[in-house]
């Protein structure tokens, strides 16, 4: 028997003549890719639940997003535990790698936002009432954000992990509360009432808070303060343009129907576009 051609053309020989090694081909099971990455089970998880070809571009993509969501989470946690122990670069690495991904969170938009109305409504019925706003990963983002509420736990009441897991973040510092903390500590005159808040409440923009960042963008624009101030505008800004995007998305696929779920749709959307979070950092700057 003859040996099996080598796959693909011959490799190129090495600086010192000896060929270069190709690519090991033989597993005794699946491969350490699969493994490790799990590309199988992902690609294995969309069923749409009709024909239109537009409904799998609609899965694929949210689902994509829920990937975003779960790093993203990540990113801010690990952000936010950081700035507990003092340790900065940490939290500002972290900072710094969730700007990349909100920025390919937000491209997601652009396969939904380009979907005409008539090809969103031929799938649009399959979705019933589900909705992104269910979404539990997301909830954990906007929870990080500031943006809490014990009324937003409601509808997991069917799923007792997800519920838990859920009720321990409402209750843990967010993002915010961590950077206000740590200012606290910096010597930076952030009042107790806010130190010590309750972190399960939606967080509310405080005049002192705004006159502290006013102070941190007068001074030294090198300051740990400012870098961080300036990493959390970015964060920011990446939020409300993620909100902007969805807001537009709809509008152009459904107008001003009511949303899956029963939202509001387009309305509700405009409202929480309109919201910053961090809003002292915006604020501070009209006085500096």
């Amino acid at each position: 028997m003859f040996p099996e051609p080598p796959l693909g053309p011959p490799a190129p020989p090495a600086p010192d003549g000896a060929p270069v090694p190709g690519p090991n081909l033989e597993f005794s099971g699946s491969t350490p890719y699969e493994e490790y990455v799990r590309a199988d089970v992902l690609s294995h998880l969309q069923q749409p639940l009709t024909d239109d070809p537009g409904e799998m571009s609609f899965l694929v993509t949210t689902q994509v997003m829920e990937l975003w969501f779960t790093l993203i989470v990540h990113e801010w946690e690990t952000a936010a535990r950081g700035l507990r122990e003092d340790d900065v670069p940490r939290a500002m690495a972290a900072l710094k790698r969730s700007t990349y991904e909100l920025r390919a969170l937000n491209a997601c938009w652009e396969p939904l936002a380009h979907l005409t109305p008539a090809q969103f409504n031929a799938f649009r019925a399959a979705l019933g009432e589900a909705s992104g706003f269910q979404s539990a990963t997301y909830r954990r983002l906007e929870f990080l954000l500031g943006e809490k509420s014990a009324a937003m736990l409601v509808p997991y009441r069917g799923a007792p992990r997800i519920h838990a897991e859920l009720e321990k973040a409402l209750h843990e510092p967010g993002l915010y509360d961590e950077v206000l903390r740590w200012l606290a500590r910096r010597g930076h005159a952030i009042p107790g009432a806010v130190v010590h808040r309750d972190v399960a409440e939606r967080y509310a923009p405080d005049p002192a808070v705004e006159r502290v960042w006013q102070q941190v963008y007068a001074g030294d624009q090198h300051s740990p303060e400012c870098r961080l101030g300036e990493a959390l505008t970015e964060v920011a800004e990446l939020v409300w343009r993620w909100r902007n995007d969805h807001l537009v998305a709809t509008r152009r696929a459904m107008g001003a129907k009511v949303g899956s779920g029963g939202s509001a749709g387009v309305a509700w959307l405009e409202k929480r576009a309109a919201k910053h979070v961090f809003p002292e950092l915006w604020t501070a700057r009209s006085h500096v």
